[in-house]
């Protein structure tokens, strides 16, 4: 990317002024080599949704952003419903409230490594993943609405974990406001048969264990430890999410000349907040959130039943889960005074800082977990959200490493099979339906996920508490 027209605020952190239609500044928060090696369109996207109305403050993107579907992937932006601001679907995602879980094992890393093997099969076996994977649950239309009215709350009331688990995920489990009736038909069907499965792309669930600790004082209130083994379960809502997206995209792109908005590129549709047609995205999204929750609920059950087979004294208890392509209702003060604003996230993670009243009182006193995925041979992380991030971003940071290249190029360079080998050598045993998904997917398609995290702590939008490395992954 070329960066002569940014304004260096610091090492990790860039603005470009506002020129043109542009209402608020972009900033992109990045070291130089990240920022130089971004594709030109995140800018060029950044600055786009820099002019639509009602925007507050500025336009973000994180330091795993690269070019989406009209926001930038690890976009963030806030809009005021009572200065005309609107809503965006792009600005959501397709997978609406994709995002990752994580659950403490209590066990440690030479207790596992003898039995990589018989996990990987059992997890394999028990959780469905891939294209269009289906499990053994079929929702009717009416079991449909519940789940989408209820999200995790109902999983467990149909006995898919447990209580607990819901104090440890975001909005307790139930995404509040959720209306099923603005969900279409097409879109319930496509998810019938979808509860409790990962999908394909770079959904995962995987067996890792910490090596690293950054912050003992934190990681000692998360409940991990170097050496400790814990699970990572990374998924969205599945097909419903997608429909949402794409049937809310062609509305929103031939409603926006009827409310006045000069769109500068059509895949930026939006609508105000306060329309019959924004309200009907709110109620869909919503359920479209809740719809995720109850998935990695359900997954989460699975993942238990599995791990038990082996291991049949083990919890897995949650640490946290926490979604990365969500809108949400939010207080936040900006120039001075507190906001209710509606905050996109598309890939990029929330990241509350400690004493925030939305966080478990457990958790409170360290701030948010925000937990970064990589890519099957690649570290992932534990941030915590930090009381700077409320300023930087409106309590945001990254998601993972984000994408070095396209999945075609990556099907070109690399061979499925041959990623697999390559990981066994490492002792990282993947199980996956697809060898192409797995060339799609291989690490080396991916940003370098330390230097951005290390680009998020360094700008303050979280701070480095735990580093991860994959034992199983068992991949879409």
């Amino acid at each position: 990317m070329d960066i002569s027209g940014f304004e260096k605020l610091s090492d990790s952190a860039w603005r470009i002024p506002p020129h043109g239609r542009m209402r608020v500044p972009a900033v992109i928060y990045a070291t130089e080599p990240l920022l130089r090696a971004m594709d030109e369109k995140v800018a060029e996207q950044a600055c786009n949704v820099a002019t639509l109305p009602g925007i507050v403050q500025a336009a973000y993107a994180m330091p795993d952003a690269h070019w989406g579907y009209g926001f930038p992937i690890g976009g963030v932006a806030a809009f005021d419903p009572d200065e005309g601001g609107v809503i965006s679907a792009g600005g959501v995602g397709f997978d609406i409230s994709c995002g990752v879980r994580m659950l403490r094992t209590g066990l440690r890393r030479g207790d596992v490594e003898p039995h990589l093997e018989e996990l990987a099969e059992v997890l394999f076996r028990t959780v469905p993943a891939g294209v269009g994977s289906t499990g053994r649950i079929h929702l009717s239309i009416h079991e449909m609405d519940e789940m989408l009215l209820g999200g995790a709350r109902w999983a467990v009331q149909r006995g898919y974990g447990e209580p607990a688990d819901l104090e440890r995920t975001e909005e307790h489990g139930c995404m509040e406001g959720a209306d099923p009736s603005r969900v279409s038909a097409r879109a319930k069907q496509r998810q019938q048969d979808e509860m409790g499965t990962l999908g394909s792309g770079n959904h995962y669930l995987e067996i890792q264990h910490v090596t690293a600790v950054f912050d003992t004082r934190i990681a000692a209130i998360y409940g991990v430890e170097e050496g400790d083994v814990v699970i990572s379960i990374h998924c969205g809502s599945r097909g419903l999410g997608h429909q949402i997206g794409t049937e809310f995209l062609k509305e929103m792109a031939m409603a926006a000349s009827h409310y006045g908005i000069q769109l500068p590129d059509r895949e930026l549709a939006c609508t105000p907040i306060h329309s019959p047609l924004g309200e009907a995205y709110l109620g869909a999204m919503r359920a479209g959130i809740n719809c995720a929750l109850a998935n990695r609920q359900i997954i989460t059950h699975l993942a238990r039943e599995a791990f038990r087979q082996v291991f049949p004294e083990v919890e897995l208890p949650v640490l946290y889960d926490v979604s990365h392509n969500t809108c949400k209702l939010e207080e936040h003060e900006v120039d001075g005074r507190k906001r209710t604003l509606f905050v996109h996230r598309k890939g990029a993670t929330r990241a509350f800082g400690p004493g925030h009243p939305a966080l478990p009182v457990a958790l409170r006193e360290a701030g948010q977990p925000v937990l970064i995925g990589g890519s099957m041979g690649t570290a992932s992380y534990i941030l915590a959200g930090t009381e700077k991030s409320e300023a930087l971003a409106f309590s945001s940071a990254c998601h993972g490493a984000g994408r070095a290249m396209s999945r075609r190029a990556a099907t070109r360079k690399w061979q499925g099979r041959k990623v697999v080998e390559e990981l066994a050598r490492r002792n990282i045993h993947v199980r996956s339906p697809s060898m192409r998904g797995v060339a799609e997917e291989a690490p080396g398609a991916y940003k370098d996920v330390t230097e951005v995290v290390d680009a998020a702590h360094q700008a303050g939008l979280a701070r480095k508490v735990a580093r991860l490395e994959p034992m199983v992954c068992i991949k879409g």
